[in-house]
């Protein structure tokens, strides 16, 4: 997987409707923030119905480390299939860097029945 593919990789559950989280962390300069509104689009079936898609405004505890207010995007997933699993969603989002820089990371994950 390439250098921008998120270490997240969560088996979700087929009928489940979770909210995922993508730490952003280690592309950040010191300071710097994610803003606005975030993309974040299925790339691989058109089964998944993504919302809720937004820069985190609390705390987050993502893979056991410690994520700061504006560091991850979050979003909210469902229609997930066994059968047309993985999925690989790519998040693009930008930055209070000035100029704004802006970031693309992609997450994978298997769709499951138990």
């Amino acid at each position: 997987m390439g250098s921008n593919t998120a270490p997240e990789k969560p088996d979700v559950t087929v009928g489940a409707a979770p909210n995922v989280s993508v730490s952003f962390v280690d592309v950040l300069d010191d300071g710097e923030l994610l803003t606005g509104t975030p993309t974040v689009a299925e790339q691989t079936t058109s089964d998944l119905t993504i919302v809720n898609k937004a820069v985190n405004t609390a705390a987050l505890v993502i893979n056991g480390e410690s994520v700061a207010i504006g560091q991850a995007v979050q979003f909210h997933v469902s229609g997930q299939l066994a059968a047309n699993s993985p999925y690989k969603i790519k998040i693009t989002v930008s930055t209070s860097a000035t100029p704004a820089q802006t970031f693309v990371k992609y997450v994978w994950f298997s769709a499951v029945t138990s």
